[in-house]
């Protein structure tokens, strides 16, 4: 995706990040309010704008990283988005460990807190669909910044929302690069019977076939860790195995079992495989429904500050800074209008979002299902010293 010319309010959040770091606070950065567009400004928010907004993730667990990282991007948001608009948005953590049941438990507690109006996350579209329907009833609006279902958007769960592309654009866009870049004859997909894996084979496996390509379609839970006896089955004519998994540690191990049956078959992977550190096998290729700010000149600084306040990080935090900042901004016009922030205006707020740019190097409004209006996927493949290195789309 091409970077979208970020205007004026860029300069007024770099100028934010310095005064966050002067005062102490989380490190904030660039582009959300600078970049969002939206037009709460500090003067008109309400110095009394208080209110409490939920943020879901794995924060424990087998995807720890993943879930910390959109931890720290939330966290970044939240005090940018005070400095900028004079609001006094707390967040408050629910550790889900990418788990339904545990998400739901969380959901039931963050239903029960009147004071939280808003939620962000959960991170895996079986979390959501899990806790879509409380949600509903609740009258609370929910952005997730990596659930990509097809299925969430069909209208069973009225406040549900994404800043991220959905299964039917990745799944496609993936199938068909494979085909028509990779040329494979033979190839195995892989799905880890969740919600997020079955959706994508789902998306993928029509194009495989009309293409006259042979399908191994193999099935695995994620809590296997020894894939030995499923790379046997990988032929000396499989080519390419697509991995939409949702733990990267699994498929770095099940390329390392494939070295050791000298297998040379390329993986193609999805989102959760990008964690650069964990899955670094050489020459695959890993789809990704967010981009590399670090890539992205009108982020700067908001990838400065949050890797020198966190370290390293991947594609799964710039989304949940993004969807953070949503609510964030439609907290502030609530109390801009002279009103006290609710489920039912902060909802109502979240569904006019027009921001003519973000974060994400793209601008952010939804359509009537909760969708990221003209969403995007990014490919990048793996080189010999572990970089992801971003693919220019054709």
């Amino acid at each position: 995706m091409e970077a979208y010319p970020v205007k004026g309010r860029l300069f007024i959040a770099a100028a934010a990040v310095g005064s966050l770091a002067a005062a102490g606070c989380s490190s904030s950065s660039s582009s959300s309010t600078a970049a969002s567009g939206g037009t709460t400004s500090a003067s008109a928010a309400a110095k009394t704008c208080v209110a409490s907004i939920g943020m879901e993730g794995p924060l424990t667990g087998p995807v720890a990283p993943l879930g910390q990282e959109q931890l720290h991007f939330a966290e970044l948001a939240v005090a940018m988005d005070n400095a900028a608009n004079k609001t006094q948005i707390t967040l408050v953590q629910g550790d889900t460990q990418l788990n339904p049941a545990q998400a739901t438990t969380v959901t039931q507690q963050f239903i029960s807190n009147s004071s939280i109006v808003a939620v962000v996350g959960p991170a895996g579209s079986q979390e959501v669909e899990a806790i879509g329907g409380p949600m509903g009833r609740a009258g609370m609006a929910f952005i997730s910044g990596s659930a990509t279902a097809v299925a969430l958007t069909t209208g069973t769960y009225p406040t549900f929302f994404r800043v991220v592309s959905k299964d039917s654009v990745q799944g496609p866009q993936d199938a068909n690069y494979i085909v028509k870049t990779l040329h494979p004859k033979d190839l195995m997909i892989v799905d880890d019977q969740e919600a997020y894996s079955t959706g994508l084979v789902s998306a993928m496996l029509p194009i495989f076939q009309a293409a006259g390509i042979k399908v191994d379609h193999e099935s695995v839970s994620q809590k296997v860790t020894d894939f030995s006896s499923l790379v046997a089955k990988v032929t000396p004519a499989t080519s390419v195995v697509v991995l939409p998994w949702q733990i990267a540690a699994n498929a770095q191990q099940f390329g390392r079992d494939l070295a050791q049956q000298h297998k040379t078959a390329v993986i193609f992977g999805t989102d959760g495989l990008f964690s650069p550190g964990t899955f670094s096998i050489t020459g695959s290729y890993v789809s990704s429904f967010g981009p590399d700010i670090t890539a992205i000149p009108a982020d700067v600084a908001i990838a400065s500050a949050a890797k020198a306040k966190y370290g390293s990080f991947g594609t799964f935090g710039p989304p949940v800074f993004a969807a953070t900042h949503v609510i964030d901004e439609a907290i502030a016009s609530v109390c801009k209008a002279g009103q006290t922030p609710s489920r039912s205006n902060v909802l109502a707020a979240i569904k006019n979002t027009h921001e003519p740019a973000s974060i994400l190097g793209q601008p952010i409004s939804f359509d009537s299902h909760g969708d990221l209006v003209n969403g995007k996927f990014f490919l990048f493949k793996i080189t010999s010293t572990g970089k992801y290195q971003l693919i220019p789309s054709s």
